[in-house]
């Protein structure tokens, strides 16, 4: 041990178990720890200014039942209490420190009723009207997200109009008079080859016939398809007001959504009609359709486009790896109401009568020729 430790530390360590001479503090004596530390005199508590005031106040209360008493034996009106209570027509703001009624501007306790009448029905206008501004002003966010932009396009379109002195073109006309909603799905895990198949069997239809053609597909992306087309129109009626035209718009918005909507329903003749609507129009292709109201909503086009896609390995026998490859695609939807077919069918009836009356060949002048002879 010593060969280890220092002699120098072996000395310090028995030092330390060295006795010391103990120190006793001085202990309070047995009758020192018994006696009370209370002072022998209680602490004087009263408060004069508090009992004054408290004797006063009975005092004015016995009066003033005395009095009530009294008058009230007599008949009279009870006098009023000395203490008059802050009247909440002083201050411009309301506070909570005064009930409702002490928040009206110009309330007076002792004001007849046919003006207290009249300071409430004010007040409550008031409410509405800030009320009224206060919706207003949380609706501009998103209606008016932009002012400064909106500005700078009224101005321009205001220019425009001026230096065309009102003429539109035909694009602008149908744009205010037609309405129109664009949706783009999110990206699915599908190819072109596969969705472009379905798009064009729904393009053209109506909603209903689309969601009908949809429900009994057996393509697997049809019910993608589908969710898709009703959240579009969901979006068409809320943000264009699209397909409101008819009293029978929302029971059929509903059908569809509980999916029960047929394609009989638009020819059944016991729909009840509505005046002046049904109509026989041209399509593009020459086919005939009947339209019962001009705010349904119809997919005017439908496609589809290709998205990211990645590759995966294909472990295959003897080395080999095939290499897969995993597509995205989106789809489209523009959707127009039935008044932008009739207007086209209107279009093509006009083009076809005002076309020239076809003149065989030798009773027509001849064109593009020469007047002499190549020989």
């Amino acid at each position: 041990m010593s060969a280890r430790t220092p002699s120098r530390r072996l000395g310090q360590s028995v030092l330390a178990f060295r006795p010391r001479p103990t120190q006793w503090a001085s202990l309070p004596t047995i009758g020192q720890r018994n006696a009370s530390t209370k002072p022998t005199g209680e602490p004087d508590l009263s408060n004069p200014l508090l009992e004054q005031y408290l004797q006063q106040k009975e005092a004015e209360q016995a009066k003033n039942e005395a009095a009530a008493a009294a008058s009230a034996q007599e008949g009279k009106q009870p006098p009023k209490p000395s203490v008059t209570l802050r009247d909440g027509g002083r201050y411009s703001t309301p506070s909570p420190l005064f009930n409702p009624e002490r928040l009206i501007p110009g309330y007076r306790t002792n004001a007849p009723a046919e003006e207290l009448a009249a300071q409430k029905a004010q007040a409550e206008r008031r409410r509405l009207a800030a009320q009224k501004e206060d919706e207003k002003r949380l609706l501009s966010t998103n209606v008016d997200p932009d002012p400064s932009a909106r500005r700078r396009l009224e101005r321009k379109l205001v220019i425009r109009g001026v230096s065309k002195h009102g003429r539109m073109t035909k694009a602008q006309k149908i744009a205010r008079t037609e309405r129109s909603s664009l949706y783009k799905s999110q990206l699915l895990p599908t190819s072109v080859k596969k969705m472009q198949k379905i798009l064009r069997q729904i393009a053209g239809k109506t909603v209903s016939e689309a969601l009908v053609q949809l429900r009994f597909s057996p393509k697997k992306v049809a019910r993608d398809i589908m969710k898709g087309l009703i959240i579009a129109q969901d979006e068409a009626i809320a943000a264009r007001g699209m397909g409101l035209g008819d009293k029978q718009a929302l029971k059929k918005w509903i059908e569809q959504r509980n999916e029960v909507a047929s394609t009989l329903a638009e020819l059944d003749e016991t729909t009840p009609k509505t005046k002046g609507v049904n109509k026989v129009i041209e399509l593009k292709d020459g086919k005939k359709k009947l339209v019962r109201d001009p705010t349904e909503i119809y997919i005017d086009q439908a496609w589809c486009g290709r998205g990211e896609s990645w590759g995966s390995p294909e472990f295959r026998a003897r080395g080999k790896v095939n290499m897969l490859t995993h597509r995205t695609t989106s789809f489209s939807f523009l959707l127009k109401e039935e008044k932008t077919r009739m207007r086209i069918s209107d279009e093509i009836k006009k083009k076809r009568a005002n076309r020239k009356l076809w003149v065989a060949l030798p009773d027509r002048p001849v064109t593009a020729q020469r007047q002499y002879c190549l020989w």
